[in-house]
């Protein structure tokens, strides 16, 4: 994907196109592997990590974009009011993943119990071993720990709105621009609260590019992670489920938007 001379909102209109093919290409891999056209692991780690190679780029561009407008990533306007509802800290909470992995592998399982029960091996997602969700529980553990840890560091930033400093500011600026349009000198004074309040507010915002920085890469390495557990064919279907899950959302808030329907109404 090319980021140079984009903006954000062309990048993840991009990025949307891409998920699509990567989505046809890895629907069409798993199709010819479940009629045993294709049984070569190594095509199909391949093609895994050429996956997890497009989401490490998204990003590596939403990281670069945070560092002019962190504000706009961690409430994009270019995505749908439904998907920003469910949003945890600019994108999905990565302990998400395993709800999509175990809710897919539910899925497989049942289609797949009539096979499962005449003895045959069914490679994806309703065949996890023993060692497998053993691997994936420690692994969501771990990942909902740090979700903690993000949160209490984002709480934390978020108290600092109303410290001692931001109460301070806010009172001195109203002041000063009441003393202004009250025909008094005070312009400079309403100038320097200004640059005060700018420092100060900028200053919160690099703690906002950092926590978001932290988010993505959770992200990132979550589902890294987990196609690392998987095998080949077995993170094919679980990086499909992503993808559909995903476009599908975004889709239907749009037409959402687009309608103004309300969920319920």
């Amino acid at each position: 994907m090319k980021t140079e001379h984009e903006c954000p909102e062309t990048f993840f209109e991009a990025w949307l196109s891409e998920q699509n093919q990567d989505l046809h290409h890895l629907t069409n891999v798993a199709a010819d592997h479940n009629h045993g056209n294709s049984d070569d692991s190594k095509l199909l780690g391949a093609l895994v990590d050429q996956v997890v190679k497009h989401y490490e780029s998204y990003y590596e561009a939403k990281s670069r974009w945070a560092e002019h407008n962190v504000l706009t990533m961690l409430s994009p306007p270019w995505t749908s009011t439904l998907e920003n509802a469910f949003f945890w800290i600019g994108g999905w909470r990565p302990s998400m993943s395993f709800h999509l992995l175990y809710s897919k592998s539910g899925l497989q399982l049942e289609a797949q119990l009539a096979e499962m029960m005449r003895g045959f091996s069914t490679t994806d997602l309703s065949d996890l071993s023993h060692s497998q969700l053993a691997g994936i529980n420690n692994l969501q553990g771990g990942v909902i720990k740090q979700e903690k840890h993000i949160n209490h560091k984002m709480a934390k930033l978020q108290d600092t709105i109303a410290d001692t400093t931001m109460v301070e500011l806010s009172h001195l600026h109203v002041a000063a621009e009441m003393v202004r349009k009250n025909g008094h000198k005070g312009r400079d004074d309403v100038d320097d609260h200004g640059d005060l309040v700018e420092s100060t507010l900028s200053q919160k915002q690099k703690g906002l590019e950092e926590i978001l920085h932290r988010a993505d890469e959770l992200r990132l390495r979550t589902l890294k992670n987990i196609t690392c557990i998987l095998t080949p064919i077995q993170a094919v279907h679980f990086l499909i489920a992503a993808a559909e899950l995903h476009l599908k959302l975004h889709d239907w808030g749009k037409k959402m938007d687009a309608s103004g329907q309300v969920v319920g109404a």
